[in-house]
């Protein structure tokens, strides 16, 4: 029997290198339509107890830094044809605490407690809400803002660090690949139009996983709710990531050597990579054949889940003057997810498969039409909601993006397909969401996790 999936902690990391496992022939377990979750409110499958402190960040200026997740898109352009209103963007996450810039946040549910899904203690959720909806700040409206402020967030707490099962309390936390599904059916019978997911499972590709009912929900998600699926493309570098990197350099899934789900279903998802301020694939986003498409992912600012505030550092318990900047395809993930909720805004005749096309062939192209690390190219917001078809910029491999002849996309093979369950982790550089394996009744690994 496949093995299941537990996630477990959220931890601070520092980028390391790390071993990259031998590349093997990945084979995805096909759609099984009967492993699709009941419906049915959100609780969690086993009595939780509060273990950890929430998290706390220091006062940010809303000036002190430049937001690196609006590099490149011309909001107020944008916004002038529309802001995402009328569009639910449900965010599949640690929770998103309630804040004065989220006026349009709605309960979702909670599987992790017995609340409502507004509620952050781990701060993850919070900053993926910010991203994708906070309002403009009237006192400085010129500064940090979300990129569709006008959805509507539904907020659905799957997992978190903070909390540990009754039973289970010298665990490193809470949620798995099964809460993952019942939270997409869930989002998906609310009547979210997309669904945010910043974390991922991710194991070396000879590993024997299930997460077919995640499978199942996603394809119930977009081929029956018509929901557009963005999820990250998972990081590498540090303890507690995705234990190694897919060549850069190859789109054959004989090649992968680390598997990564959601992201490998990739008929179902929008799978994004991260890249930095120049449009260069940021050292840390994980290839593979299943990206799809890339966002900027560093230097990013958003919000605290206490206080109403900014946050622009590593969201911890204690912070210092040396905290890392906020980086990961986490936070790439919800740059796409926003931009999906301006296109559906703007074409509502459009169906969810439609938004992820017109999203990929919008995209600042790379040179070769499409790369493992970034797929498609860097997103354009402004493209995407015009349908300006092929954006006609060229990015080379790993480089800048540069304004070039355009290159066809690439006919990727396979192309989309279906995914096994692994480690389930927060896709960040600074604070990932790590998880450890329970198959069959193995006891978890005794090993620490990297704490915050």
């Amino acid at each position: 029997m496949r093995a299941a999936v537990r996630l477990l902690a959220v931890a601070v990391l520092i980028a390391a290198p790390v071993a990259t496992p031998t590349a093997v022939a990945v084979t995805p377990p096909p759609l099984d339509d009967s492993r699709l979750p009941p419906a049915g409110p959100p609780t969690p499958q086993r009595p939780t107890a509060q273990r950890d402190d929430c998290v706390a960040a220091p006062p940010v200026s809303p000036t002190s830094a430049a937001p690196g997740q609006l590099t490149g898109i011309d909001l107020p352009t944008v916004w002038a044809l529309t802001r995402g209103a009328g569009q639910t963007v449900a965010v599949i996450d640690t929770g998103v605490a309630r804040h004065r810039r989220l006026p349009h946040l709605v309960p979702g549910g909670d599987y992790v407690s017995t609340q409502d899904g507004a509620a952050d203690c781990d701060g993850h959720g919070t900053i993926v809400a910010g991203i994708i909806g906070a309002a403009p700040d009237s006192a400085d409206p010129a500064a940090f803002t979300g990129i569709a402020p006008d959805a509507t967030l539904l907020a659905i707490r799957q997992s978190s660090n903070k909390f540990r099962a009754v039973d289970d309390p010298a665990g490193s936390g809470f949620g798995d690949v099964e809460t993952m599904a019942s939270a997409v059916r869930t989002a998906a019978d609310l009547g979210a139009t997309v669904i945010n997911i910043s974390s991922v499972a991710c194991l070396p590709a000879e590993a024997d996983l299930d997460d077919r009912a995640l499978g199942a929900a996603l394809a119930y998600a977009v081929d029956v709710k018509n929901v557009v699926v963005v999820t990250a493309a998972g990081n590498v570098g540090g303890p507690g990531q995705c234990a190694g990197q897919n060549p850069r350099d190859s789109a054959d899934w004989d090649d992968v050597a680390v598997v990564v789900s959601p992201a490998w279903y990739d008929d179902y998802v929008l799978t994004v990579g991260s890249v930095s301020a120049d449009g260069g694939a940021s050292d840390f986003t994980l290839a593979g054949p299943w990206v799809d498409v890339a966002a900027p992912g560093e230097a990013i600012v958003s919000l605290a889940p206490a206080a109403d505030g900014l946050v622009n550092t590593t969201a911890s318990q204690s912070f210092s003057p040396g905290s890392a900047p906020i980086s990961g395809t986490s936070y790439a993930a919800p740059v796409v997810s926003a931009v999906a909720a301006l296109v559906r805004a703007r074409s509502p005749e459009l169906t969810a498969r439609q938004v992820m096309r017109r999203i990929e062939d919008t995209a600042l192209h790379p040179a070769a039409g499409w790369d493992p690390a970034v797929g498609h190219g860097v997103v354009d917001a402004l493209a995407a909601v015009t349908d300006a078809g092929a954006a006609g910029h060229g990015m080379a491999s790993g480089a800048p993006v540069r304004m070039a002849t355009s290159a066809p996309a690439a006919d990727r093979t396979p192309g989309r397909t279906a995914v096994q369950g692994a480690v389930l982790c927060f896709a960040v550089t600074a604070g990932i969401v790590v998880v450890s394996l329970s198959i069959g009744r193995l006891r978890r690994r005794d090993e620490a996790v990297p704490g915050d």
